[in-house]
């Protein structure tokens, strides 16, 4: 499996898996998952492949900044 390097400059991917939004995020597969079928984070289908747009994972966690202050 190849890795790979990003650097600061690299701009974030504009599709995430719900593989890639774990790491993003630092949550388990099933706190994706229950997210997404309450609608607390969006996603969208292409084909039968399950997508989160980057600014939905940014978007969530501004929402959980304001409801804690």
């Amino acid at each position: 499996m190849a890795i790979k390097v990003t650097t600061v400059d690299d701009p974030p991917p504009l599709l995430h898996t719900v593989r890639s939004a774990q790491r993003e995020l630092g949550l388990s597969r099933a706190t994706i998952y229950r997210l997404l079928e309450s609608g607390a984070l969006e996603s969208i289908r292409i084909g039968s492949a399950r997508r989160i747009p980057h600014d939905a994972l940014v978007g969530y966690v501004e929402q959980l900044r304001r409801s804690a202050a």
